[in-house]
Protein backbone atom coordinates (compact mmCIF):
# COMPACT_ATOMS: atom_id res chain seq x y z
CA UNK A 1 0.00 0.00 0.00
CA UNK A 2 1.39 3.39 -1.27
CA UNK A 3 0.97 6.16 1.52
CA UNK A 4 0.96 10.26 0.59
CA UNK A 5 0.48 13.45 2.41
CA UNK A 6 0.16 16.56 2.48
CA UNK A 7 2.04 19.68 4.16
CA UNK A 8 -0.80 20.84 6.41
CA UNK A 9 -1.56 17.09 7.32
CA UNK A 10 1.87 16.76 8.71
CA UNK A 11 2.31 12.64 8.19
CA UNK A 12 1.48 9.93 5.56
CA UNK A 13 -1.49 8.08 5.62
CA UNK A 14 -2.31 5.29 3.16
CA UNK A 15 -3.65 6.02 -0.19
CA UNK A 16 -6.38 3.80 0.55
CA UNK A 17 -8.31 4.49 4.00
CA UNK A 18 -11.40 3.06 5.35
CA UNK A 19 -15.29 4.94 6.34
CA UNK A 20 -17.37 3.94 8.86
CA UNK A 21 -20.50 5.36 8.54
CA UNK A 22 -21.46 1.69 7.94
CA UNK A 23 -19.91 0.41 11.29
CA UNK A 24 -22.40 2.59 13.22
CA UNK A 25 -25.33 0.87 11.92
CA UNK A 26 -27.42 2.83 10.12
CA UNK A 27 -26.91 0.97 6.80
CA UNK A 28 -28.28 -2.07 8.15
CA UNK A 29 -27.10 -3.92 10.89
CA UNK A 30 -23.30 -4.29 11.33
CA UNK A 31 -22.27 -6.30 14.61
CA UNK A 32 -19.46 -5.57 16.90
CA UNK A 33 -18.05 -8.43 15.78
CA UNK A 34 -17.75 -8.08 12.20
CA UNK A 35 -16.95 -4.42 12.63
CA UNK A 36 -13.60 -5.52 14.39
CA UNK A 37 -12.91 -8.01 11.68
CA UNK A 38 -13.28 -4.91 9.01
CA UNK A 39 -11.26 -2.99 10.99
CA UNK A 40 -8.65 -5.62 11.98
CA UNK A 41 -8.63 -6.52 7.86
CA UNK A 42 -8.41 -3.06 7.04
CA UNK A 43 -4.94 -2.13 9.16
CA UNK A 44 -3.89 -5.91 7.80
CA UNK A 45 -4.35 -4.90 4.12
CA UNK A 46 -2.18 -1.44 4.67
CA UNK A 47 -4.81 1.11 5.84
CA UNK A 48 -3.80 3.88 7.97
CA UNK A 49 -6.33 6.32 8.32
CA UNK A 50 -9.84 5.58 9.32
CA UNK A 51 -12.57 8.33 8.69
CA UNK A 52 -15.91 8.53 11.44
CA UNK A 53 -18.45 10.94 13.02
CA UNK A 54 -19.82 11.56 16.06
CA UNK A 55 -23.30 10.55 14.66
CA UNK A 56 -22.31 7.79 12.83
CA UNK A 57 -24.84 5.58 14.88
CA UNK A 58 -24.96 8.32 17.64
CA UNK A 59 -21.65 7.34 18.38
CA UNK A 60 -21.20 4.10 17.63
CA UNK A 61 -18.76 4.34 15.16
CA UNK A 62 -16.26 6.15 17.35
CA UNK A 63 -17.05 3.84 19.75
CA UNK A 64 -16.18 0.56 18.24
CA UNK A 65 -13.20 2.49 16.53
CA UNK A 66 -12.10 3.73 20.37
CA UNK A 67 -12.06 0.45 21.22
CA UNK A 68 -9.69 -0.87 18.25
CA UNK A 69 -7.79 1.99 19.16
CA UNK A 70 -6.68 0.18 22.28
CA UNK A 71 -4.35 -2.34 20.62
CA UNK A 72 -3.57 -0.23 17.30
CA UNK A 73 -2.59 3.55 18.65
CA UNK A 74 -0.85 3.91 15.89
CA UNK A 75 -3.86 4.18 13.06
CA UNK A 76 -4.81 8.17 12.20
CA UNK A 77 -8.77 8.26 13.18
CA UNK A 78 -10.63 11.57 11.14
CA UNK A 79 -13.78 12.17 13.31
CA UNK A 80 -16.36 15.17 12.52
CA UNK A 81 -18.81 17.28 14.04
CA UNK A 82 -21.35 19.74 13.67
CA UNK A 83 -24.54 17.11 12.66
CA UNK A 84 -25.67 16.45 16.69
CA UNK A 85 -28.48 20.14 15.64
CA UNK A 86 -29.76 21.52 12.81
CA UNK A 87 -27.54 23.14 10.55
CA UNK A 88 -27.92 26.63 11.41
CA UNK A 89 -24.57 29.03 11.81
CA UNK A 90 -25.19 30.03 15.20
CA UNK A 91 -25.25 26.44 16.05
CA UNK A 92 -21.12 26.38 15.38
CA UNK A 93 -20.37 27.74 18.52
CA UNK A 94 -17.66 27.42 20.85
CA UNK A 95 -19.45 25.71 23.66
CA UNK A 96 -20.87 23.37 21.30
CA UNK A 97 -17.30 22.56 19.49
CA UNK A 98 -15.84 21.77 23.04
CA UNK A 99 -18.81 19.27 23.96
CA UNK A 100 -18.77 17.40 20.72
CA UNK A 101 -15.02 17.11 20.57
CA UNK A 102 -15.31 16.13 24.43
CA UNK A 103 -17.65 13.30 23.18
CA UNK A 104 -15.60 12.43 20.56
CA UNK A 105 -12.38 12.38 22.79
CA UNK A 106 -14.45 9.75 25.03
CA UNK A 107 -15.85 7.90 22.69
CA UNK A 108 -12.69 7.17 20.98
CA UNK A 109 -10.34 6.68 24.13
CA UNK A 110 -7.93 9.73 23.50
CA UNK A 111 -6.86 13.01 24.78
CA UNK A 112 -6.42 14.42 21.32
CA UNK A 113 -8.14 14.20 18.09
CA UNK A 114 -6.15 13.50 14.99
CA UNK A 115 -8.32 15.38 12.92
CA UNK A 116 -11.69 17.21 13.30
CA UNK A 117 -13.96 18.14 10.22
CA UNK A 118 -16.78 20.01 10.30
CA UNK A 119 -19.30 17.79 8.84
CA UNK A 120 -20.54 19.86 5.51
CA UNK A 121 -21.70 22.88 7.45
CA UNK A 122 -23.47 25.95 5.72
CA UNK A 123 -21.25 27.98 3.36
CA UNK A 124 -22.01 30.91 5.79
CA UNK A 125 -20.05 28.64 8.54
CA UNK A 126 -16.91 28.33 6.14
CA UNK A 127 -16.75 32.02 5.57
CA UNK A 128 -16.84 33.15 9.34
CA UNK A 129 -13.72 33.92 10.98
CA UNK A 130 -14.97 33.35 14.18
CA UNK A 131 -15.28 29.70 13.39
CA UNK A 132 -11.93 29.12 12.82
CA UNK A 133 -10.95 31.41 15.35
CA UNK A 134 -12.46 28.92 17.46
CA UNK A 135 -10.80 25.53 15.74
CA UNK A 136 -7.20 27.06 15.79
CA UNK A 137 -8.48 27.54 20.06
CA UNK A 138 -9.00 23.54 20.53
CA UNK A 139 -5.51 23.04 18.54
CA UNK A 140 -3.64 25.28 20.94
CA UNK A 141 -5.10 23.30 23.83
CA UNK A 142 -4.58 19.94 22.55
CA UNK A 143 -7.99 19.26 21.76
CA UNK A 144 -7.72 18.21 18.53
CA UNK A 145 -4.31 18.23 16.60
CA UNK A 146 -5.83 19.51 13.60
CA UNK A 147 -9.08 20.27 11.72
CA UNK A 148 -10.69 20.16 8.27
CA UNK A 149 -13.63 20.46 6.58
CA UNK A 150 -16.08 17.82 4.65
CA UNK A 151 -18.11 20.08 1.83
CA UNK A 152 -20.02 19.54 -0.94
CA UNK A 153 -19.36 21.87 -3.30
CA UNK A 154 -16.06 22.70 -4.81
CA UNK A 155 -16.89 26.45 -3.97
CA UNK A 156 -16.63 25.39 -0.49
CA UNK A 157 -13.41 23.59 -0.60
CA UNK A 158 -11.86 26.11 -2.60
CA UNK A 159 -12.91 28.51 0.48
CA UNK A 160 -11.69 25.71 3.40
CA UNK A 161 -8.84 25.58 1.18
CA UNK A 162 -7.78 29.10 1.74
CA UNK A 163 -8.14 29.34 5.26
CA UNK A 164 -4.46 28.57 6.98
CA UNK A 165 -5.36 26.32 9.37
CA UNK A 166 -7.55 24.13 7.74
CA UNK A 167 -5.42 20.49 6.92
CA UNK A 168 -7.59 18.71 5.00
CA UNK A 169 -10.82 19.24 2.79
CA UNK A 170 -13.09 16.20 2.53
CA UNK A 171 -15.26 16.38 -1.10
CA UNK A 172 -17.11 13.51 -2.80
CA UNK A 173 -14.77 12.26 -5.76
CA UNK A 174 -15.04 10.03 -7.86
CA UNK A 175 -15.65 8.53 -11.29
CA UNK A 176 -18.78 9.94 -11.80
CA UNK A 177 -18.19 13.40 -9.99
CA UNK A 178 -14.78 15.02 -11.25
CA UNK A 179 -15.78 18.60 -10.74
CA UNK A 180 -12.98 18.61 -8.06
CA UNK A 181 -10.45 17.79 -10.47
CA UNK A 182 -11.06 21.35 -12.14
CA UNK A 183 -9.90 23.73 -9.39
CA UNK A 184 -9.84 21.92 -5.84
CA UNK A 185 -6.85 19.30 -6.54
CA UNK A 186 -4.93 21.96 -7.70
CA UNK A 187 -5.84 24.42 -5.06
CA UNK A 188 -5.07 22.01 -2.33
CA UNK A 189 -1.38 21.12 -4.11
CA UNK A 190 -0.68 24.84 -4.24
CA UNK A 191 -1.69 25.11 -0.47
CA UNK A 192 -0.86 21.68 0.94
CA UNK A 193 -3.98 20.71 2.18
CA UNK A 194 -4.91 16.98 2.54
CA UNK A 195 -7.75 15.68 0.02
CA UNK A 196 -9.99 12.88 1.22
CA UNK A 197 -12.12 11.66 -1.26
CA UNK A 198 -15.13 10.38 -0.04
CA UNK A 199 -17.77 8.65 -2.24
CA UNK A 200 -15.49 6.81 -4.30
CA UNK A 201 -17.38 4.70 -5.38
CA UNK A 202 -20.25 6.33 -6.11
CA UNK A 203 -22.45 4.87 -3.26
CA UNK A 204 -21.68 1.34 -5.00
CA UNK A 205 -22.79 2.03 -8.72
CA UNK A 206 -18.81 1.81 -9.79
CA UNK A 207 -18.96 -1.76 -8.34
CA UNK A 208 -20.60 -2.71 -11.23
CA UNK A 209 -23.12 -4.94 -9.29
CA UNK A 210 -26.19 -3.15 -9.72
CA UNK A 211 -29.22 -3.53 -12.17
CA UNK A 212 -31.65 -0.91 -12.96
CA UNK A 213 -33.94 -3.32 -10.72
CA UNK A 214 -31.60 -3.36 -7.77
CA UNK A 215 -33.54 -2.58 -4.49
CA UNK A 216 -32.37 -1.40 -0.98
CA UNK A 217 -33.31 -1.77 2.36
CA UNK A 218 -35.74 0.89 3.06
CA UNK A 219 -33.34 1.49 6.06
CA UNK A 220 -30.44 2.16 3.07
CA UNK A 221 -29.87 5.71 2.24
CA UNK A 222 -30.09 4.68 -1.49
CA UNK A 223 -33.48 3.85 -1.23
CA UNK A 224 -34.82 6.86 1.25
CA UNK A 225 -32.80 9.86 0.55
CA UNK A 226 -32.78 9.41 -3.87
CA UNK A 227 -34.24 12.59 -4.04
CA UNK A 228 -32.64 14.37 -1.30
CA UNK A 229 -35.15 13.48 1.23
CA UNK A 230 -32.85 13.44 4.41
CA UNK A 231 -29.49 15.22 3.19
CA UNK A 232 -28.24 16.66 0.17
CA UNK A 233 -29.04 14.38 -2.39
CA UNK A 234 -25.08 14.23 -4.23
CA UNK A 235 -24.19 11.85 -1.58
CA UNK A 236 -26.55 8.83 -2.52
CA UNK A 237 -24.79 7.82 -6.21
CA UNK A 238 -23.29 11.16 -6.10
CA UNK A 239 -26.34 13.12 -7.13
CA UNK A 240 -26.91 11.14 -10.72
CA UNK A 241 -29.84 9.19 -11.90
CA UNK A 242 -30.12 5.78 -10.93
CA UNK A 243 -30.70 4.41 -14.09
CA UNK A 244 -28.11 6.45 -16.21
CA UNK A 245 -25.29 5.39 -13.56
CA UNK A 246 -26.56 1.70 -13.74
CA UNK A 247 -25.30 2.09 -17.43
CA UNK A 248 -22.35 3.92 -16.96
CA UNK A 249 -21.13 1.38 -14.72
CA UNK A 250 -21.16 -1.32 -17.10
CA UNK A 251 -19.13 0.71 -19.83
CA UNK A 252 -16.67 1.70 -16.69
CA UNK A 253 -17.10 -2.18 -15.46
CA UNK A 254 -15.63 -2.66 -19.47
CA UNK A 255 -12.66 -0.42 -19.16
CA UNK A 256 -11.39 -1.85 -15.95
CA UNK A 257 -11.24 -5.11 -17.25
CA UNK A 258 -9.44 -3.94 -20.10
CA UNK A 259 -6.66 -2.85 -17.93
CA UNK A 260 -7.18 -6.23 -15.78
CA UNK A 261 -8.91 -4.72 -13.03
CA UNK A 262 -12.12 -5.10 -11.56
CA UNK A 263 -14.45 -1.91 -11.53
CA UNK A 264 -14.28 -1.17 -7.83
CA UNK A 265 -10.67 -1.59 -7.65
CA UNK A 266 -10.48 0.03 -10.95
CA UNK A 267 -12.19 3.25 -9.25
CA UNK A 268 -10.55 3.02 -6.15
CA UNK A 269 -6.76 3.05 -8.01
CA UNK A 270 -7.30 5.80 -10.23
CA UNK A 271 -8.70 7.98 -7.73
CA UNK A 272 -5.83 7.12 -5.18
CA UNK A 273 -3.17 7.95 -8.34
CA UNK A 274 -4.42 11.56 -8.84
CA UNK A 275 -2.12 14.46 -8.23
CA UNK A 276 -3.87 15.97 -5.19
CA UNK A 277 -5.41 13.42 -4.15
CA UNK A 278 -4.02 12.05 -0.22
CA UNK A 279 -6.47 9.37 0.83
CA UNK A 280 -9.57 7.81 -0.48
CA UNK A 281 -12.21 6.51 1.72
CA UNK A 282 -14.77 3.50 0.65
CA UNK A 283 -16.74 1.77 3.22
CA UNK A 284 -16.77 -1.77 3.73
CA UNK A 285 -19.08 -4.56 5.05
CA UNK A 286 -17.08 -7.62 4.92
CA UNK A 287 -13.40 -8.52 5.55
CA UNK A 288 -13.43 -9.09 2.03
CA UNK A 289 -14.72 -5.98 0.83
CA UNK A 290 -11.97 -4.49 3.08
CA UNK A 291 -9.47 -6.36 1.91
CA UNK A 292 -9.94 -5.88 -2.07
CA UNK A 293 -10.43 -2.16 -1.26
CA UNK A 294 -7.45 -2.11 -0.25
CA UNK A 295 -5.55 -3.72 -2.60
CA UNK A 296 -6.04 -0.36 -4.81
CA UNK A 297 -3.59 0.99 -2.86
CA UNK A 298 -0.88 -0.57 -4.93
CA UNK A 299 -0.96 0.37 -8.21
CA UNK A 300 0.84 3.31 -10.04
CA UNK A 301 0.63 4.76 -13.02
CA UNK A 302 -3.26 4.04 -13.98
CA UNK A 303 -3.82 6.66 -16.93
CA UNK A 304 -7.57 5.97 -17.70
CA UNK A 305 -8.37 9.72 -16.76
CA UNK A 306 -9.24 10.65 -20.49
CA UNK A 307 -11.50 7.47 -20.80
CA UNK A 308 -13.24 8.33 -17.21
CA UNK A 309 -13.88 11.85 -18.31
CA UNK A 310 -15.40 10.70 -21.58
CA UNK A 311 -17.62 8.35 -20.17
CA UNK A 312 -18.45 11.51 -17.40
CA UNK A 313 -19.18 14.06 -20.82
CA UNK A 314 -21.43 11.55 -22.08
CA UNK A 315 -23.60 10.37 -19.33
CA UNK A 316 -23.31 13.18 -16.61
CA UNK A 317 -21.45 16.85 -17.12
CA UNK A 318 -24.41 18.20 -18.18
CA UNK A 319 -26.54 17.37 -15.18
CA UNK A 320 -24.37 17.55 -12.45
CA UNK A 321 -20.94 19.55 -13.37
CA UNK A 322 -22.61 23.08 -12.14
CA UNK A 323 -24.40 21.85 -9.56
CA UNK A 324 -21.88 20.64 -6.95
Amino acid sequence: MHSSSAARLGRPVSVIGLGTWQLGADWGDVSERDAAAILEASVESGVTVFDTADVYGDGRSEQIIGRFLRTHPDVFVATKMGRRLPQEPENYSMANFRAWTDRSRANLGVETLDLVQLHCPPTAVIESDRVFDDLDTLVAEGVVARYGVSVETADQALAAIARPGVASVQIILNAFRLKPLDAVLPAAIDAGVAIIARVPLASGLLSGKYTKDTVFAADDHRTYNRQGEAFDVGETFSGVDFERGVAAAQEFSALAASVGLTAPVAALAWLAQLPGVTTVIPGARSVAQAQGNASAGSFEGLDITPQVTELYDSYFRNEIHDRW
